[in-house]
């Protein structure tokens, strides 16, 4: 049976370049960065050159890049420590309702804990509007963080024009970069970003290694204390072979991203226009064109359920996703799908597919293969679907 990956935006396989370098650092030059004898030095010196190639690829300074455990933490130290650092100031928020969870909880603790938050609404794309943001500011406003595309349905938002607006206001701004870095050109310079999140695992990179861009001059209190490594911003003895690891996916994306964003378009349109062509009452989520990832589809297709579709997928070796890896676990529809005016039915029944550098037409050929029989399928036990056949049931039109 044929196996076809098609959940990058979940995770990456780990390159074998990054890998085998990795294994060095695993095995052979294996010493503590903050050592000072030659096992420590060869290991710092490696650890910094991974430091500039995230910075490289961010437009920023390495002085400006602290190393975490990952997405969730960065956003984590960017949301709360920019909070606490900011508190005297004022102790209002803003943020998007579409932002993935590890920035919406993190604004949700703090609205409970004697801030103020205010979450801006998308349109049916799940487009952020600037006027929206701008609304939302007051006097007391200390922190926007917006995310740059949306991990489910890959709208990419104006955040050049929300950094514009923040910078004139003395907002500080952070971004959740977590599924753009590496895919779509980033300089946090050219966009007036002061804090931005980026992840090692969805560029061919190893799990537990992110890292947070901090503008210099911008302060940021802390959430993990002890030996002061990464200076004094985030304690613990730093994952070398991970972050090491993390610099060379970061060198490989700079090389491929060009190239591989216009060859995982084609793909991904493809995908979507046989859907279109093979299946009815089915629902593109998010833009066309330029606004959207380059590999990510989300679709809904009305009366069957997204999970049912998923397991069904891979019992035929095809992997795709009902939304984010990070909720699959719940029963709840995609809030970023209700926030963009989906009803929960047509929610439920919503397959986001991300393409990767491996993916390949032939792959696309055999999703297009498989997913009408399965739908049909599913549908044979549906009775909306009966009732629809037969004009009696409203439906979502496709895009």
């Amino acid at each position: 049976m044929r196996r076809v990956y098609l959940d990058h935006s979940a995770t990456t396989p780990v390159d074998p370049e990054v890998a085998k370098l990795m294994m060095t650092y695993y095995t052979e030059q294996y010493g503590n960065p903050s050592s000072v004898h030659s096992f420590g030095r060869e290991a710092k010196a490696a650890l910094e050159n991974a430091r500039d190639s995230v910075a490289k690829l961010l437009g920023a300074e390495p002085t400006e890049i602290t190393f975490t455990s990952g997405g969730t933490e960065a956003d984590n130290l960017a949301i709360l420590g920019a909070a606490e650092a900011q508190s005297k100031k004022g102790k209002h928020i803003i943020t998007s309702a579409v932002e993935h969870h590890a920035v919406l909880e993190a604004c949700e603790f703090l609205a409970k804990n004697g801030y103020e938050l205010t979450i801006v609404p998308v349109d049916e794309e799940g487009l952020i509007s600037v006027a929206e943001v701008e609304k939302a500011i007051r006097p007391d406003t200390i922190l926007i963080s917006i995310m740059h595309a949306n991990n489910e349905v890959g709208t990419i938002q104006p955040i050049t024009e929300i950094g514009k607006l923040a910078r004139e206001k003395g907002i500080i701004f952070h971004v959740d970069a977590v599924q753009s870095f590496g895919k779509i050109p980033i300089n946090v310079k050219s966009m007036n970003v002061d804090l931005m999140t980026v992840s090692s695992h969805k560029i061919y990179g190893p799990k537990g290694v992110g890292a947070l861009f901090i503008r210099r001059g911008v302060r940021v209190v802390p959430r993990i204390y002890g030996g002061g490594q990464e200076k004094k911003r985030r304690s613990g003895t730093e994952n070398t072979p991970g972050i090491i690891g993390f610099g060379k996916a970061c060198d490989l994306a700079a090389e491929r991203m060009e190239a591989e964003g216009i060859r995982q378009g084609k793909l991904r349109d493809k995908l979507l226009e046989g859907i279109l062509a093979k299946i009815d009452h089915v629902k593109l989520n998010g833009p066309r064109g330029e606004n959207r990832l380059p590999g990510n589809l989300n679709v809904s297709i009305q009366f069957v359920e997204g999970e049912a579709l998923l397991l069904s997928l891979d019992m035929m070796g095809i992997a795709v996703s009902s939304g984010s890896a990070c909720t699959s676990g719940s029963l709840d529809p995609s809030h970023v799908l209700l926030a963009m005016g989906l009803t929960h039915e047509i929610a439920h029944g919503s397959l986001r597919f991300s393409f990767g550098h491996q993916n390949t037409e032939e792959d696309v050929d055999y999703v297009l293969e498989q997913l009408p029989k399965i739908v049909d399928r599913l549908r044979m036990m549906s009775p909306l679907y009966d009732q629809a056949k037969h004009g009696q049931c409203s439906h979502a039109q496709a895009q």
